[in-house]
């Protein structure tokens, strides 16, 4: 492999993990929050469906962007009103947004299959930087979105460890009934953490409609908004090792391809599991060690709350 080779490898490697790491960041703030949402793929393809219909209707990718997020939005308020307010059960609504949003997506983008949308994103270099070899392309050539999802992360970060306000949330999740006891408004602490979550998994969605494949089809995330839920317990619910953890199965992604680009003598379809594969892979090894993950999970993850008083 050359160091061209490596340069666009590392570069696809990114552009793959950039999605995940918006689904992976809502989620992992919906449970610190203490809310377990499975809905994460149907929230990724109706945010994918709606900012691609808007980007053809509109010619203006940023309005499909945003309509994405308004998308996701409407689908984590809908999950929230569900399990927050009425109380239903979180893995099972989760479920239900999901093949809600697998069934919904496909019928309402049937008229943008065949769409062919020119317009998207482009990439912003920062001179001098992306010229560095393999690493510049990969990190200092990107879209404005992909900038964004790397300050996301830091943002997250002094959110919830720097700030009143990422204390009040870490403390909903960790015990809803204290932190009403003293004055915290746990509803809507849950509402605002499960609507970032959407407007995060939304993004994400536009974000592969738009940018990154440049098409609509039934499914397209083809289940990434599993491997982004696998990703927040990967990462025991820290964001440095979410991140981490997303530019991992990036890689692997973009190996799958590479590897299918230089004929490598493998089927096609079993490249094409690779990336799932390894989420089984992971969740293996961190199920080995269960202390781990009942440490790092929020206390009160999938649990409904409802103030006695």
């Amino acid at each position: 492999m050359d160091i061209n080779q490596a340069s666009n490898l590392a570069s696809s490697a990114v552009i793959a993990a950039i999605p995940l790491m918006y689904a992976g960041a809502g989620e992992l703030v919906a449970e610190k929050s203490g809310v377990l949402n499975l809905g994460v793929e149907g929230m990724m393809l109706m945010g994918a469906v709606t900012g691609y219909a808007v980007t053809a209707i509109t010619g203006s990718p940023w309005l499909g962007i945003v309509a994405s997020v308004f998308a996701g939005l409407a689908m984590a308020l809908l999950f929230g009103f569900l399990t927050i307010t009425m109380l239903a059960n979180q893995v099972a609504t989760g479920l239900s947004l999901t093949i809600f949003g697998i069934g919904f997506s496909a019928y309402v983008g049937k008229p943008y299959t065949s769409a062919a949308v020119r317009s998207t994103i482009d990439v912003m270099p920062i001179p001098g930087l992306a010229n560095i070899p393999v690493l510049g392309p990969a990190v200092f050539s990107l879209t404005p979105l992909g900038y964004l999802a790397f300050i996301m992360f830091g943002v997250i970060g002094w959110f919830l460890y720097k700030t009143r306000a990422g204390l009040v949330l870490r403390s909903v999740g960790e015990s809803p009934a204290v932190a009403h006891a003293v004055g915290f408004p746990v509803v809507g602490v849950r509402y605002g953490a499960t609507l970032f979550g959407g407007a995060m998994a939304g993004i994400a969605g536009g974000y592969y409609s738009i940018v990154y494949l440049h098409v609509w089809q039934e499914q397209l995330t083809s289940g990434r908004g599993w491997i982004a839920l696998a990703l927040v317990v990967f990462a025991t619910w820290r964001p440095g090792r979410l991140l981490i953890g997303a530019l991992l199965f990036g890689a692997v992604m973009a190996l799958q391809f590479y590897a299918q680009a230089i004929g490598v003598p493998v089927p096609t379809q079993f490249l094409a599991m690779l990336p799932y594969i390894a989420t089984i892979v992971v969740l293996v090894l961190i199920s080995r060690n269960p202390n781990t993950i009942k440490l790092n999970a929020p206390a009160s993850l999938g649990k409904p709350f409802f103030a006695a008083s």
